[in-house]
C-alpha cells in the first residue's frame, strides 16, 4: 500500500516493439501504466523475457519507447534531447546486475565513485579522496578501498560500489536491475538491508527488478507481476502471498521453495507452451497456459481492473474482492 500520494515517476501506456533481423515485430512491453511513489519501492517480477529489464531501460532512457509517455515530475522525459537529457540523468540512476560490466577496469574505486560528480562539474579532481570516503562510508566500506581496482574486490563489495556511484548524484529514483541475483544468500541479505537503510535515510524511490518473488515481498511496497510483456497483477508486497489472485502469480508463488513449506503438497506447474513474443496471442497472453481459460480469453486481452484497494488484476475470471 502506498505510504503517500506523491507520484515521482509515472508511466503512461508505454509500449516497446523491436524489429528482428527478419523484419518480424517483437513486443517486449505492451501498454504499461505504473506509478512510482516518493520513498517507496516498486518491485517488478516475472520470468526471463517478460519485459522487466526493457521497461527499466526505457525509464533510464537507454531505450526509447515505441509508444507512450514516461513522466518525471510532470515532464515527459522521452522527449528530452541533448543537454536536457544529460541533466535529467542526475535524477534517475541505475545499479546493474553485474557492476563489473559497468565499471572501467582501469579506474580506481575513488574515480569510479566520483566520475559522475566530475562530469557534472560538482566537485574538483583534488576533492575526489574526501568525497569518495563519504560515499564508501555510506555503503559501509572502509577508505582502504579508495585506491583498489574492481577486480580486487568481491561481488558484494563491487555491488556496494555500484550503489555508492548511483547515490553520488543524489538522485530521487534508483533502479536496481537484478542487482542481487548473482550474490550468495548471506551477501544478498546484507545488500538488501543496506538498500532499505539508504532508502529510509534519503527518501529514495526505488524500482527493483527481480526473478525472486519471495525476495520482493521483503522490501517492496508494491509488486508488479509481468508476463509476456504485459502486467497481469499489481498488489501490495505485504499482501502478495495471502491475496495474490491471477493464475500466473499464484503459480509463481507455489513454485517458491521454503524450509517451512509442506513438502507433501503438490507443486503447481504451468502447462502448455509459452507463446512467442513475435507471434503473440490475440487474447490473454496467459490463456495457453491457464487451466481456467474461457472462450473470451482467446479473443480479448483483459484490462487491468481494481480488485480491491491498491490491488489490480488483468483477468477475465470473476474473482471478486479478496481483501480490503
Amino acid at each position: 500500500m502506498s505510504k503517500g500520494n506523491e507520484v515521482v515517476l509515472e508511466l503512461k501506456n508505454v509500449t516497446k516493439i523491436f524489429k528482428t533481423h527478419n523484419n518480424n515485430m517483437l513486443t517486449a512491453c505492451r501498454d504499461i501504466s505504473l506509478n512510482f511513489y516518493k520513498g517507496e519501492t516498486l518491485g517488478i517480477v516475472g520470468e526471463s523475457g517478460c519485459g522487466k529489464s526493457t521497461l527499466m531501460k526505457m525509464i533510464m532512457q537507454l531505450e526509447d519507447p515505441t509508444d507512450g509517455e514516461i513522466i518525471y515530475r510532470g515532464q515527459n522525459i522521452t522527449k528530452l534531447k541533448g543537454e536536457k537529457l544529460r541533466l535529467n540523468r542526475r535524477n534517475i540512476q541505475m545499479v546493474f546486475q553485474d557492476p563489473t560490466t559497468s565499471f572501467n577496469p582501469r579506474m580506481k574505486i575513488r574515480d569510479i565513485i566520483c566520475e559522475p560528480l566530475i562530469n557534472f562539474g560538482l566537485i574538483k579532481r583534488c576533492e575526489r579522496d574526501e568525497v569518495a570516503k563519504k560515499y564508501l562510508d555510506m555503503v559501509e566500506l572502509s577508505e582502504d578501498f579508495l585506491h583498489r581496482y574492481p577486480h580486487n574486490m568481491s561481488g558484494g563489495q563491487r555491488q556496494r560500489i555500484g550503489i555508492a556511484r548511483a547515490l553520488a548524484l543524489n538522485p530521487e529514483v534508483i533502479i536496481f536491475d537484478e542487482s542481487t541475483s548473482a550474490l550468495d544468500v548471506s551477501i544478498q541479505k546484507s545488500i538488501l538491508e543496506l538498500i532499505t537503510k539508504l532508502q529510509r535515510e534519503n527518501d529514495i524511490t526505488i524500482g527493483f527488478v527481480c526473478h525472486d518473488i519471495a525476495l520482493v515481498t521483503q522490501i517492496c511496497h508494491q509488486v508488479v507481476v509481468m508476463y509476456l510483456g504485459n502486467i497481469v497483477e499489481i498488489i501490495p508486497g505485504e499482501k502478495l502471498y495471502k491475496y495474490a489472485t491471477h493464475p500466473y502469480t499464484k503459480t509463481l508463488i507455489s513454485s517458491v521453495f521454503d524450509l517451512n513449506m509442506d513438502f507433501s503438497k503438490k507443486i503447481n506447474c504451468i502447462s502448455g507452451d509459452v507463446p512467442s513474443p513475435i507471434d503473440r496471442p490475440i487474447g490473454c497472453p496467459f490463456e495457453n497456459c491457464c487451466e481456467s481459460a474461457m472462450e473470451i480469453c482467446k479473443k480479448q486481452i483483459p484490462k487491468l481492473r481494481e480488485l480491491s484497494k491498491n490491488h489490480y488484476i488483468a483477468c477475465h475470471l470473476d474473482l471478486g474482492e479478496k481483501n480490503e
